[in-house]
């Protein structure tokens, strides 16, 4: 039985990886390949200072949920992002989803880039490393 499920694993795995690879359709390799990691200090900065757009890709049940301050809803302004994203492209704009495993903010990256934002980045702690940097979510006012 055991050999069976390690057996099953070992064929599986791969095909996981190749799925987990092609999770964001719309994102090409150099789009990713640009998008730097920012740090959650450095974006604890830039909330206080107000200089960072930040996309949460997380889903907008999850964004009712908790967000990180000021963040945008990316699901539910994907169609009309470039209406609340700023006029100037080289503004700071930052994609998180629920954590480092999570690929979702990809698709909200690619979008601002593809929009011609020029300083996208990318926050890989997620929720869940906003949290374990000692800082709180906010959650949306039913």
């Amino acid at each position: 039985m055991n050999r069976l499920l390690l057996s099953a694993l070992f064929i599986l795995t791969p095909a996981a990886g190749l799925i987990a690879a092609d999770e964001c359709s719309t994102c090409t390799a150099s789009t990713m390949a640009e998008v730097a990691d920012i740090t959650a200090a450095d974006l604890k900065t830039a909330i206080s200072a107000k200089t960072v757009v930040l996309l949460d890709a997380n889903g907008s049940e999850s964004f009712a949920k908790g967000h990180l301050p000021g963040a945008i809803d990316f699901t539910a302004n994907e169609k009309d992002l470039a209406k609340v994203l700023p006029a100037d492209k080289g503004a700071l704009i930052v994609a998180y989803c629920g954590s480092p495993k999570c690929g979702a903010w990809k698709s909200a990256a690619s979008a601002a880039a593809k929009l011609g934002y020029t300083n996208v980045k990318h926050f890989s702690g997620g929720l869940k490393g906003w949290q374990e940097a000692g800082e709180k979510l906010v959650a949306s006012v039913q």
